[in-house]
């Protein structure tokens, strides 16, 4: 039986584009140069990596030290910002039900127990970003960053963690399908071949120059017996593209917004070939000139090729305001519009 190791399934904001069909592959342009890890890569990822502590402080008795237990991954990206899954900070409060800690303790590389207050989180996309107080982020060793550019299959990964609570630990692999689906949150994510389980949520996925690919976001338990619970070997990951526009957000102090093209879509058959046309048509498209039956080919020179490729580059790869270049089927003619694209 498959387990999924996560909290809650999160659910994107749909009104990104309403569709009518459900894609599970889909593909951007693959340009990005595999590097194998070196020694200063595997010594930044660790030092960059924090244990999220679980509250185990006993309400009763405040005066007796709680445990020191891990519940979680994050890491640290610069100033004292620290990422990590947003499942992996929140709290069941018997009263509110689920919320997310304004305030969580995190554990250093070498060891240091400091707090960190919330700054902005994506409850939709399974990320929050916390920052350690000025006084505190000397004890930060280390830095990282988001990587830049496409990642593809076979790109060699690894992550720093602490599954199952204990660590950190390091593990060794590969990218897999780098546009894949769950039910756990409506975007894509980055499937790895490497062995995480519960406790590696909100860790990095780092490649060879030690920067972020991913944050290490569900794993998928295909061995389970009652009294034991074993690692997986297929592991997803929040696309590092979108998790930093995500923390610039947060940072900024500004809402994030995502682009709506205002398209319903349908799946036509083109020849051959399925695609994507318009279902129906609403602002900014149809301002714009689109129609109703045009068959979508390319957004900003890039192949549409099915109805979640198309949203998911709306999310990933652009902001509200700005004027994309859209190629439609008509009839007989292929026809560009420009759509100022919306949002909300």
């Amino acid at each position: 039986m498959i387990c999924y190791q996560v909290m809650e399934a999160y659910r994107l904001w749909l009104s990104l584009l309403s569709l009518s069909v459900v894609s599970t592959v889909f593909a951007f342009p693959t340009h990005a140069e595999t590097v194998s890890p070196t020694q200063d890569a595997f010594l930044r990822a660790k030092q960059v990596t924090v244990g999220i502590l679980a509250e185990t402080q006993d309400q009763r008795m405040p005066e007796k030290p709680g445990k020191v237990a891990v519940r979680g991954t994050g890491f640290h990206l610069r100033d004292g910002y620290v990422v990590t899954a947003r499942h992996a900070a929140e709290k069941h409060d018997p009263t509110t039900g689920t919320i997310i800690q304004k305030r969580i303790r995190i554990l250093t590389n070498d060891l240091h127990e400091l707090p960190a207050d919330l700054v902005g989180d994506s409850a939709f996309m399974d990320v929050v970003l916390y920052r350690v107080a000025e006084p505190h982020r000397s004890k930060l060793q280390a830095g990282t960053s988001f990587v830049t550019g496409d990642v593809v299959p076979g790109m060699e990964v690894f992550t720093v963690g602490y599954p199952l609570g204990w660590g950190p630990t390091m593990a060794f692999g590969r990218l897999g399908n780098t546009n894949t689906f769950l039910q756990t949150v409506d975007t894509r994510l980055i499937q790895a071949d490497l062995s995480a389980c519960s406790g590696n949520s909100g860790g990095g996925l780092f490649n060879g120059q030690g920067e972020i690919v991913g944050i290490v976001h569900a794993v998928i338990q295909t061995d389970k017996e009652e009294t034991q619970s074993y690692c997986s070997r297929m592991a997803f990951a929040i696309p590092g593209i979108l998790a930093e526009r995500i923390v610039n957000a947060a940072v900024s102090g500004k809402p994030l917004a995502f682009s709506k093209l205002g398209l319903h879509l349908t799946s036509v058959k083109d020849g051959t070939r399925l695609r994507v046309a318009v279902k129906d048509v609403a602002e900014p498209a149809k301002a714009a000139g689109l129609q109703k039956h045009d068959i979508l080919l390319t957004i900003e020179e890039t192949e549409i090729l099915d109805a979640g490729q198309l949203k998911n580059f709306l999310i990933e790869r652009t902001t509200p305001g700005q004027e994309v270049a859209i190629k439609v089927r008509r009839v007989d003619a292929d026809l560009t519009f420009h759509v100022v694209l919306g949002g909300g």
